[in-house]
């Protein structure tokens, strides 16, 4: 086995391992990257979903306190309000949802799914619990979900949701008596939901991903070209002129010429010690044959 093969062999070696390590490490900041991005949006949905809520209990709620005594009117609850307005955003981005899933709600359609639920209990055996992130498989691909519990602090609340008696005639007459009542003060009753879609962000990370080790490996193609390039001028030419030399010399030419190599390195001093053995020799063979 020749040097430049023992060369390349221990330089890809190397670089296998290298790149191995380094296709571990890039490929976990790139999923973490894509997750502090899809975690990032899904943030902006649930402050603007908590701005929504705000602005209703403050200026829309005040304005229609009169009407309400008469007809009941869904725009004056504020969860009804964010989620209007966020499924006006699902026409467009359908991925994308928000929801106030509750495990007895007035509106049966914010009644909480099997996997809404578990979010929600998870929220009531930790009452000190803020949020709640994960992630989990749908049909059309990764989705990344942010929740936040619904606990009853206002007793303003309980009017409408302690029982039928006390709820206003109107919003029983459109959601009927069966649902949204029994609630207590500072009990989690539901959860905030946004749901934000992972694949488009993945699949951009996995390309960037591609593309960086594809990058890797072209530079190491050049560096090992050069260095191939360099080891022949530099090493193997010289060492095999010198080994040719050396062999001519041990078959008794004795019109080999001297092997110059300019320079302070190894190869240059090895030339200087064949040269001067190669003297040495002719003096010895003189002597002999004197």
């Amino acid at each position: 086995m020749g040097l430049r093969t023992k060369f390349n062999l221990v330089v890809t070696a190397a670089f296998l391992v290298g790149l191995a390590l380094a296709a571990v490490l890039s490929y976990w900041l790139v999923q973490k990257n894509v997750r502090d991005e899809v975690l990032q949006n899904a943030r902006i949905m649930m402050e603007s979903a908590q701005a929504i809520r705000g602005y209703t209990a403050r200026e829309i709620s005040p304005l229609i306190l009169a009407q309400m005594k008469t007809r009941f009117l869904p725009h004056s609850v504020p969860s009804y309000a964010a989620q209007t307005n966020f499924r006006a955003l699902t026409e467009k981005y359908p991925d994308f949802t928000y929801k106030e899933a509750a495990l007895n709600p007035t509106n049966p359609s914010d009644r909480a799914t099997d996997w809404e639920a578990d979010i929600i209990h998870a929220f009531r055996n930790d009452k000190t619990r803020s949020q709640l992130i994960a992630e989990r498989d749908t049909p059309t691909g990764r989705v990344l979900v942010l929740a936040h519990p619904l606990t009853i602090k206002d007793e303003g609340c309980l009017t409408c949701h302690s029982t039928p008696a006390n709820a206003p005639p109107s919003m029983i007459e459109l959601y009927g008596p069966a649902n949204g009542f029994g609630w207590q003060l500072n009990e989690t009753i539901g959860a905030q939901i946004v749901s934000v879609p992972m694949s488009v962000p993945l699949n951009k990370g996995y390309n960037i991903f591609l593309t960086f080790m594809a990058a890797l490996v072209v530079v190491f193609l050049v560096i090992i070209v050069i260095l191939n390039i360099l080891l022949h001028h530099v090493v193997i030419k010289p060492v095999v002129r010198i080994s040719q030399m050396a062999s001519e010399v041990s078959m008794g030419q004795a019109d080999v010429p001297e092997y110059e190599h300019r320079g302070g390195d190894e190869i240059a001093s090895l030339s200087a010690s064949f040269n001067r053995m190669r003297r040495s020799l002719e003096n010895a063979m003189r002597m002999l044959d004197a």
